[in-house]
């Protein structure tokens, strides 16, 4: 943490505790064969990159995933079974970055869409009342930025918007491929493999 003034967070397997084998194992169950072929952890193809890139709309994104469907669903199946990955914030992190706040510039960077947004804000209110963005000095969600991690230009507009220097600033991420990216942008990149928490660093 030498030098490091500024700190980007990722939330999902960051901050929020996710099971994305809950969210394929819920599109299996409506009747999605070979899920795996169009998403997963640190990797979305065609319509679900575009949806976290703001590039479709919700109600698109959701016609896409009903033309994978053998039979016909309602739009709120489709939500919840996308929306079921997100569990919750367990709150020694959520501690944890409230802490930070007096120390670090803490901004969040999340790969994320419209329907997840309103799911885990919800989630978030209910658990700790106010809202998820008031942790950081400034939030980035893809689908509003229409940039997707580990594209350079989210990571580049971001430092400019932030007046941030570059070797003064940590990236924190559960995707290598996205840390990558981050270190590729000029940051300094911090790799959460499983089983590490941010609870587990010494800030």
């Amino acid at each position: 943490m030498d030098n490091v003034k500024n700190i980007i967070f990722d939330l999902g397997g960051v901050i929020m505790d996710i099971d994305v084998k809950r969210t394929l194992h819920a599109f299996t169950e409506l009747g999605i064969r070979n899920i795996h072929e169009y998403f997963g952890h640190g990797f979305a193809a065609s319509f679900f990159s575009d949806h976290e890139a703001g590039r479709i709309s919700d109600e698109h994104f959701i016609r896409e995933i009903k033309k994978l469907l053998s039979e016909e669903v309602s739009d709120e199946a489709v939500i919840n079974a996308w929306n079921a990955l997100l569990l919750h914030f367990p709150p020694d992190r959520i501690d944890l970055l409230r802490s930070l706040k007096g120390k670090y510039r803490l901004l969040l960077y999340s790969n994320t869409n419209a329907i997840h947004y309103q799911k885990f804000s919800e989630i978030y209110r209910e658990t700790f009342g106010g809202r998820l963005e008031d942790l950081f000095e400034k939030a980035y969600f893809s689908h509003v930025l229409g940039h997707r991690k580990p594209d350079l230009g989210g990571f580049k507009q971001i430092m400019a918007e932030n007046g941030l220097n570059s070797q003064e600033t940590l990236f924190v991420d559960d995707a290598l491929m996205n840390v990558e990216g981050a270190i590729k942008s000029g940051l300094k990149g911090l790799y959460l493999p499983p089983g590490l928490y941010i609870t587990d660093i010494r800030w």
